[in-house]
């Protein structure tokens, strides 16, 4: 049995091991179940029906009211308040295989739920099939190979833990509760990308299941179409199982952490943000955050930093920003880069109402630092931020017709949020920060597709640029009909 083989045998052992049998999913489904499909318009499930997909499957099927449905349907944007006809927790490939079948056969809309970030709340639905990752995790690594393999609801942090352990390391985002599958399959940018590559460009192969139910293995040696389009084409073609990624020998600790200055010194500090975008060395990572909360408190000027390279060149690399003079809070220092992988998870603003614009820019010009600055609106109800992550490096270097994902040119990735309470009404924030964007969106050269909102389809397809093309025609071969549409959407070619 080959390794990856007995990895997928491995996992569904071990999450069916731990399934606690005999609970809610364990009673008769007594009533049938009303539902929306694939493209709208409601449907109705029978009750026999439902009960057949239950009995064929290992893992939870949940309807509402059963325990635990509450709590998966939910995403990290609890502003996002959608109520799936049922949530299916697969066991393993063969549990996934069923799910979508039963979807494609009933023509429900399917949601498929990994970490939840979804800042659009892509990974649930109103009415229709959620497919809920999250016991689906487990991470294997051979240190011979520099391979690590990871099913497909895994948490980034779950990778670096067993990476790092070892001395090894992939690129994997900047907050670790963070899907693999979503960020992977729509980019996947990180501390390490400019260093070592998009999480896409370390992906060595998958295992995934299409929408005729099928498991496919897709690698640069077979199905190489299906390879090549999941690498930046999102969920568009299927459930991911299981994740092959290269690893690279780093150091467990690293250089890293924020500076913190007044947001009055916002317009000079973009200004050397801008520069410090262009002329970092590629081990270099820094993010900068210009945001006002809530309530009327101060805001700040962030610079996000992690430094990978050898230790004694650090202090080069770090120069320009040291020349700013002393900032109100200097936390850069050596850290365990799992440590450091961490360091944002509680900020991650996900736990209240949120909306977010963003685009991608090529260029970093001084009318931008204008735009940014002068349209900046703090408000005492709501947060309001702008934060750039850091592109180039090794980002750049494939061709932009290497992968699926475009964007190879961008020096930054710019967004722009707002968030809220709960309780509050939305309408205003919303409204700010989409009048805000339409002086930043000039800037930009397309978006990030993980960060979807519910863009026309004409900015969509412009967003995959020369790729649209290839694209459509690989979904109408293994999605014809468009069950993966909860996403950057890649229509099939007529």
């Amino acid at each position: 049995m080959d390794r990856r083989r007995f990895f997928r045998y491995s996992i569904a052992a071990a999450v069916a091991t731990s399934l606690p049998y005999g609970r809610a999913w364990a009673t008769a489904i007594a009533a049938d179940v009303a539902a929306i499909r694939s493209g709208g318009g409601a449907t109705t499930l029978a009750a026999s029906d439902l009960q057949q997909l239950k009995d064929s499957l290992r893992g939870p099927l949940l309807l509402r009211g059963d325990p635990g449905y509450d709590s998966a349907r939910r995403v990290r944007n609890e502003s996002i308040d959608k109520h799936p006809a049922l949530i299916i927790q697969p066991s393993g490939d063969a549990d996934v295989r069923t799910a979508v079948s039963f979807a494609r056969e009933k023509d429900l809309l399917l949601a498929v739920k990994c970490g939840g970030h979804s800042y659009a709340g892509k990974s649930t639905c109103e009415g229709g099939m959620q497919l809920d990752l999250s016991s689906f995790r487990n991470v294997r690594v051979d240190p011979e190979s520099r391979t690590a393999w990871v099913a497909g609801g895994s948490l980034l942090g779950e990778i670096d833990h067993e990476t790092m352990s070892l001395g090894l390391v992939t690129t994997a985002g900047t907050v670790s509760h963070t899907g693999v599958g979503g960020l992977t399959l729509g980019a996947g940018f990180g501390r390490l990308a400019r260093r070592f590559g998009l999480a896409l460009d370390n992906v060595r192969s998958v295992d995934i299941v299409n929408a005729d139910g099928q498991l496919r293995h897709a690698s640069a040696e077979e199905n190489q179409d299906l390879y090549w389009a999941v690498r930046g084409g999102g969920g568009n073609f299927g459930v991911v199982t299981a994740f092959e990624f290269d690893l690279h020998p780093m150091q467990r600790e690293v250089i890293g952490g924020v500076m913190v200055f007044p947001i009055d010194r916002a317009r000079e500090l973009l200004s050397v943000y801008a520069e410090v975008s262009r002329s970092a060395p590629d081990d270099l990572y820094v993010d900068a955050i210009m945001t006002a909360p809530r309530g009327g408190k101060p805001g700040t000027f962030v610079f996000d930093t992690c430094y990978s390279g050898p230790a004694d060149q650090a202090d080069k690399a770090f120069a320009p920003l040291r020349k700013l003079g002393k900032p109100l809070v200097d936390g850069i220092r050596p850290i365990a880069y799992v440590a450091l992988q961490r360091s944002g998870d509680r900020t991650d603003p996900r736990n209240e109402g949120s909306y977010l614009k963003s685009g991608f820019i090529d260029e970093f010009p001084s009318k931008l630092v204008d735009s940014i600055v002068d349209g900046f609106v703090a408000h005492p109800d709501r947060g309001t931020t702008v934060f750039f992550q850091h592109a180039g490096g090794a980002i750049s270097k494939p061709a932009t017709d290497a992968t699926a994902f475009p964007h190879r040119r961008a020096v930054n990735n710019m967004f722009a949020v707002v968030t809220w309470p709960l309780e509050a009404d939305s309408s205003s924030h919303v409204s700010y920060v989409k009048s805000f964007w339409t002086s930043l969106e000039p800037f930009t050269d397309g978006y990030y597709t993980n960060e979807v909102a519910n863009e026309p389809q004409s900015v969509v397809d412009a967003n995959y640029q020369g790729n649209l093309g290839r694209l459509r025609s690989i979904k109408k071969q293994y999605d014809p009909g468009n069950l993966f549409r909860l996403n950057a959407n890649i229509l099939p070619a007529a």
